[in-house]
């Protein structure tokens, strides 16, 4: 009974995940084909803020229902079963680069009509002291009343249940990076009286920049235990420039597996969870890579967590604990920094 069980629920898994695989061979491979490291701008939105996720390695794309999802694979945002959740998170990055993300994940009438998510990422680069070269004893004088570096991106998601296996979700944000104004100088050609000078004038240049980009996701649930598969693509947009060389934002493929080992187990699902992912990364501008995770849950209220990122000589490991009752929960990820300052991230959801 359990070996026929167990053969069904294989063709029924292939017959289903078939379109969706050599779907994502077209898209994955041709990206591919081109290796171009380096190549990007836009890299604040490469950071990921949640505690839970960085907890777990970021290995969260086919991690779903929640409103987490908002930030890495929209299609996760289809499994929330409360009407309203929100989460809010904080953390500072390298060089005391400060980030806070938020995003509210809103699924009316029992969510047949799908889920709608908003998120809010805000990048505060801190003080600059702004000079332009001058004719003195320094060789420069000091600026005031600029503006101070900031990146944002605010993005509005949908979500929704195809069936009881198949979920898709995308997502549309305006990003936006302004590195502040710079005193270019401009040099010109004059003719006076049959003499040819130099005449030396500075304009303000402003380094601001606006883009739309695109997220696209998908999670299947294979019907086999808890065993999940998906698919995300991230920051998807046209070429943008400050000056002359054009730029993409940090295009991301990922191709992500979980699934909770503890449903090998009976005797032990009515207390414990142990939910493994990992997740394929294909970046434009870094080599592929694995990110690996592990949550263990306790009563569906403590949780301890785990993460190896690979081919990153700054950082591999990740730790984070959580703590969820009565609609709210609070979580903490650590990652040790080889050469900065180790990274604390923090996060709170409430679901209404």
């Amino acid at each position: 009974m359990l070996i026929n069980s167990i053969l069904k629920g294989w063709r029924n898994f292939k017959g289903n995940l078939a379109p969706i695989f050599f779907i994502s061979l077209f898209i994955v491979i041709p990206a591919s084909a081109q290796v171009k490291l380096a190549q990007a701008g836009f890299q604040f939105l490469s950071v990921g803020t949640d505690a839970r996720a960085t907890g777990m390695g970021e290995a969260f794309t086919t991690v779903d229902g929640s409103v987490t999802c908002a930030l890495y694979n929209p299609a996760g945002l289809s499994r929330i079963s409360s009407p309203v959740e929100l989460e809010m998170s904080q953390m500072t990055w390298i060089a005391d680069i400060k980030y806070i993300s938020a995003a509210i994940a809103i699924t009316p009438f029992d969510g047949r009509y799908g889920t709608l998510g908003i998120s809010f990422l805000n990048v505060d680069y801190g003080n600059f002291n702004f000079t332009m070269v001058a004719n003195n004893e320094k060789g420069y004088v000091d600026l005031n009343g600029y503006p101070k570096p900031y990146a944002l991106a605010a993005g509005i998601a949908y979500a929704k249940e195809l069936s009881d296996k198949f979920s898709v979700g995308g997502s549309v944000q305006f990003v936006k990076q302004n590195l502040g104004n710079s005193v270019v100088p401009v040099f010109k050609q004059v003719l006076h009286d049959s003499v040819i000078t130099t005449d030396t004038s500075y304009v303000t240049k402003s380094y601001g920049l606006n883009v739309m980009a695109f997220n696209f996701g998908t999670v299947y649930r294979t019907g086999l235990k808890s065993l999940s598969f998906g698919m995300s693509i991230n920051n998807f947009s046209k070429e943008i420039a400050y000056e002359r060389e054009n730029f993409q934002l940090p295009l991301t493929f990922k191709f992500g597996i979980s699934m909770n080992l503890i449903d090998l187990i009976p005797n032990l699902q009515r207390s414990s969870s142990l939910l493994v992912s990992i997740d394929a990364i294909h970046p434009r501008a870094f080599s592929e890579f694995l990110d690996m995770g592990a949550e263990y849950g306790f009563m569906n209220t403590l949780f301890l967590r785990a993460g190896y990122i690979t081919k990153h000589d700054d950082y591999a490991l990740t730790f984070g604990i959580g703590i969820r009752k009565f609609g709210f929960a609070f979580d903490y990820s650590f990652m040790p920094e080889k050469v900065f300052e180790s990274i604390h991230r923090f996060s709170l959801r409430f679901t209404l």
